[in-house]
């Protein structure tokens, strides 16, 4: 890893003519967005909304796996569901909570205390949400094998 601070840098362009909006970044492929459906948009695109909430599962499942691996936890799946509640908090609109459903498949003979802790190990330090003022509530469905 590479000492901090980290800079990430990422460009919006738009135009008069179309309602999408190109985010783009460095060596990485462009995105096009629009607004969601509840604002006015066509709803069938990435929107900042639904890239903020999966900026949170992602890093959900990425801390996980770092975490995981530094514990030696072996395991098959994962999935993180989020879900985003965005409401208006003194006329401003901002995420007031965000849920995650976490669905784990650990591997060998484990318990689910141990694979209990690793997530909540993931949900305190996944930087995402440590950045955002939503609260953040998180349920578990470790599948033993």
């Amino acid at each position: 890893m590479e000492p901090f601070p980290h800079h990430y840098t990422v460009t919006a362009s738009g135009d008069k003519a179309a309602s999408n909006i190109t985010v783009a970044a460095s060596g990485l492929a462009e995105l096009s967005t629009d607004a969601p459906s509840e604002f006015g948009g066509p709803g069938d695109q990435w929107s900042p909304e639904s890239l903020l909430i999966a900026a949170v599962a992602d890093c959900f499942v990425l801390t996980f796996r770092a975490i995981a691996q530094g514990s030696r936890l072996q395991w098959d799946t994962i999935q993180c569901q989020a879900t985003g509640t965005l409401d208006r908090i003194d006329r401003k609109p901002q995420f007031t909570e965000i849920q995650l459903h976490i669905t784990v498949t650990p591997q060998g003979d484990i318990s689910a205390e141990r694979v209990q802790r690793i997530l909540e190990k993931a949900e305190e330090g996944c930087l995402i949400t440590n950045s955002l003022s939503a609260a953040v509530s998180m349920t578990t469905d470790i599948q033993l094998v």
